[in-house]
């Protein structure tokens, strides 16, 4: 999960056997937000966090996992690999060809609150991390639908329950309302990220995906708005945005 930080701490875990992986990671520079700014990259650094659980994936199994011709993603895994975004985990030799298998370095990703001034110089290079991220998410949204794994009729037991939730809208509210809205929905993550994973037999795959922005009115003399204090991003791949 990608996510807007603000006091995010770096904790780390790891063992013996292998080099420590950050339980969450403070993005803060260029390249690796450039390395964030594709949704097929995020796509893979999605499957390999879902899987580290269970071991380090090769080219071959991430392909079967998206539904990807493997070819198409070396180049991706190349630029992660160089943003210290995911590791060789192993090699091993098959057919003559080394064979990697690769892992992720860290559990979750916040993007540095700093990046997004006025006078940063990564500030556009986060924007687009954040714009793949909803690449992502639609495509993915879009996939899933078309497949009928996804739901948004009333549920089946009469109790007008609806199992998914959509919602667009726009108000005009306070900055102090703003910054209490987003406390609010922060809160309702951080329940989650507490919780952990279900392992539950009957337990589903939820996608939250979260926008928050305020926008500010145009100055009269035609300058840039200032930021509006409050706002909050957050996706879900495993990563947050």
């Amino acid at each position: 999960m990608v996510e807007n930080a603000e006091n995010a701490e770096n904790v780390v875990n790891g063992d013996s056997a292998g080099p420590a992986v950050l339980k969450e990671r403070r993005v803060e520079d260029a390249a690796t937000l450039k390395a964030l700014a594709d949704p097929l990259r995020l796509a893979i650094l999605d499957v390999l966090m879902a899987a580290a659980g269970t071991g380090p994936l090769t080219a071959k199994e991430i392909a079967a996992a998206l539904d990807e011709p493997q070819t198409k993603l070396y180049r991706h895994i190349k630029q992660l690999e160089k943003a210290g975004l995911i590791r060789v985990a192993g090699t091993r030799l098959v057919s003559g060809i080394v064979e990697s298998r690769y892992s992720p370095a860290q559990e979750s990703l916040r993007l540095a609150p700093e990046i997004f001034s006025p006078d940063s110089p990564t500030r556009i290079d986060a924007y687009d991390a954040m714009l793949a991220a909803m690449d992502r998410v639609r495509g993915d949204f879009r996939a899933h639908a078309m497949a009928g794994r996804v739901d948004f009729s009333p549920a089946r037991d009469g109790s007008g329950a609806l199992p998914g939730l959509f919602s667009h809208f726009t108000y005009r509210v306070t900055p102090e309302r703003m910054v209490r809205l987003r406390s609010q929905l922060a809160a309702v993550f951080d329940e989650l990220n507490a919780e952990g994973n279900s392992t539950a037999e009957d337990a589903v795959d939820v996608t939250l995906f979260t926008l928050l922005y305020g926008v500010g009115p145009v100055p009269a003399d035609g300058s840039a708005p200032a930021p509006v204090a409050g706002s909050r991003n957050d996706g879900g791949p495993g990563t947050e945005s």
